[in-house]
């Protein structure tokens, strides 16, 4: 009899990784009092806890039109980004292993290759084709960024599809198009699920090519902060952070609940 051992965390353990978590956390979560300081100027709150920025952010067209145009454009990244890295991940599995790993490979290149090295690239091609400081010039970048995330996710639950439905399907008469729509996506919807959540917090948080891809007609969020960092420190800017901080975490927890969901239906 095979007996199943579980590894159970020490007290020292969990004490380390707790540590080392608040050690990565504590330079973001700086920005929630900053946000709340009672100050003009930005700070810590002194004498006592104020939303008076909170209703500044809603109150300025600057910032809250920039904060609705970045939720736009990430949410047309992702649903740019979803189906074309679904659809990747299915047509490479169908490929020899080496030519997937090649595809799956050169898709990662956007969250590979340094971000500073992809926005000069991308600035200077933007140009050419005349999208730089547009719209649909940022929904791309931000949809190059989101791919990555969809590939892996997707090709992930492809790992545990069970191909005999494929072939019970193709022996029924079903086209390729019928059986990747009709079967497959179904059959992964929980991994698209996971993947829509991840592609909207990777083009949600993007900053650096978009601020390279920007100017003064596309007021994106990340310009819209760079702006009053390096004109004015505003304590808005602590606002903005703490929302963005805010739209990844539940993002990310609602990544783990799908997954988690997934994994307890599965046993």
């Amino acid at each position: 009899m095979i007996m199943e051992h579980r590894y159970r965390p020490t007290a020292v353990t969990v004490a380390a990784a707790s540590l080392i978590l608040l050690l990565l956390m504590l330079p973001n979560l700086i920005a929630i009092p900053a946000s709340l300081t009672d100050r003009p100027y930005l700070s810590l709150p002194e004498a006592a806890l104020s939303l008076d920025h909170y209703r500044r952010f809603l109150a300025e067209p600057g910032w809250r039109d920039s904060f609705l145009l970045s939720v736009g454009t990430a949410a047309a990244a992702t649903v740019l980004a979803l189906p074309l890295g679904t659809a990747l991940s299915i047509g490479a599995r169908a490929l020899p292993a080496r030519s997937a790993r090649l595809v799956r490979g050169t898709v990662m290149l956007p969250i590979i290759v340094p971000g500073i090295v992809s926005a000069i690239a991308v600035f200077r091609q933007w140009t050419l084709l005349g999208l730089y400081d547009t719209v649909p010039g940022v929904i791309l970048v931000q949809m190059l960024v989101a791919l990555p995330f969809v590939v892996v996710v997707t090709t992930a639950g492809l790992a545990g599809f069970d191909a005999r439905l494929i072939q019970a399907a193709r022996s029924m008469g079903a086209g390729t198009l019928r059986i990747a729509w009709r079967i497959i996506v179904p059959g992964i919807r929980r991994s698209i699920a996971v993947a829509a959540v991840l592609a909207f917090v990777a083009a949600w948080d993007e900053s650096v090519i978009t601020l390279f891809v920007t100017g003064r007609h596309v007021q994106i969020l990340p310009r819209a902060i760079w702006d009053g960092l390096q004109y004015d420190i505003d304590p808005i800017v602590a606002v903005v952070a703490t929302l963005m901080l805010a739209f990844t975490a539940t993002g990310v927890a609602l990544s783990f609940i799908v997954q988690a969901r997934r994994g307890s239906r599965g046993r």
